[in-house]
């Protein structure tokens, strides 16, 4: 568009109050700002750049989760409309990308980040199993994202209060994946009470992505099942987020809905107020099928932050 210049149109006072009360009713009908829009002082939302505990990362404090059924749901979307998703996500100001080697979307995630600046997002992955070369299965996930580095790495899916010992060989390969500047924070996703015990003690771990919700649906209980449906007491997990905390680590809540389970808005709002009132959680992930779902957690984190 030009300039209109010296010589372009001129309003007067009357035209000028009338333009200013069409903007402000405009703004005043819109369901949330505009996606970059900066909150107004003191205000947290759900797309805040947050810091990751003590690791010198910053992340939106809402992710996308690309999982959603070992990522099943998603893939069913379609790549172009998969790809169109995550896009929708950071236009909205979602930053934060949660994937892992064993999701079917995985193989699509460099085609959903092309074209958006790198160093604004967090890429967070996941590397399941032991693989025999750790360090070929790490560069994996580079040469599919089609970049130098993953900011989050993490052993994905421990169940055994063990697995410290057991997967040992697999821990100092991210240490050395760390020190050619491949990852820039290391950690691991548990799915059992004993196992996250084990994580916190671990001096190793640096991220924690932790299953949360007030419900205690398909969080860590005692018993070494990974995907166990038993609804559990949320006090032992909450007890360890608290320990992570204080220890500096990062904590990110999964599960936030029951993984998907909560189909009543009552059930997701409990939730997401739940996870918004604990300060030693710095970001949540929730697995998104639609642009609707999206625009509704960030419609309620935000509420729910400004109640907090």
């Amino acid at each position: 568009m030009r300039n209109p210049g010296r010589n372009g149109p001129k309003f007067d006072r009357r035209q000028f109050i009338r333009a200013s009360a069409a903007l402000a009713g405009t703004a005043l009908l819109a369901p949330w700002p505009l996606a970059g829009a900066p909150a107004r002082a003191g205000r947290r939302t759900a797309t805040d750049q947050v810091p990751l505990g003590q690791t010198g990362i910053k992340l939106s404090r809402l992710g996308i989760g690309t999982g959603v059924n070992a990522g099943e749901d998603q893939a069913a979307l379609g790549k172009e409309d998969f790809v169109g998703l995550v896009h929708h996500a950071y236009d909205r100001g979602i930053t934060y990308v949660d994937t892992a080697e064993s999701y079917q979307t995985f193989d699509w995630i460099g085609d959903a980040i092309k074209g958006l600046p790198r160093e604004k997002l967090f890429l967070q992955s996941k590397v399941s199993g032991r693989p025999g070369d750790i360090l070929a299965a790490i560069d994996r996930h580079r040469q599919v994202f089609d970049t130098d580095y993953i900011d989050s790495l993490l052993i994905h899916c421990m169940t055994k209060g063990t697995w410290t010992d057991g997967w040992k060989r697999i821990m100092d390969g991210f240490d050395q994946a760390r020190e050619r500047k491949w990852i820039r924070a290391k950690g691991v996703s548990c799915h059992t009470l004993p196992a996250l015990r084990a994580a916190t003690a671990s001096d190793w771990t640096e991220v924690h992505l932790v299953r949360v919700n007030p419900q205690g649906k398909y969080m860590d209980g005692a018993v070494a099942t990974w995907n166990s449906r038993d609804t559990v007491d949320v006090s032992p997990v909450m007890q360890e987020i608290k320990t992570m905390h204080a220890r500096g680590r990062g904590v990110i809540g999964m599960k936030i809905f029951g993984n998907g389970s909560f189909k009543d808005p009552a059930d997701r709002e409990k939730s997401i107020r739940f996870a918004m009132g604990c300060p030693d959680i710095d970001a949540v992930v929730i697995g998104f099928k639609t642009t609707q779902e999206i625009d509704e957690a960030i419609e309620r984190i935000n509420r729910a932050l400004a109640e907090v």
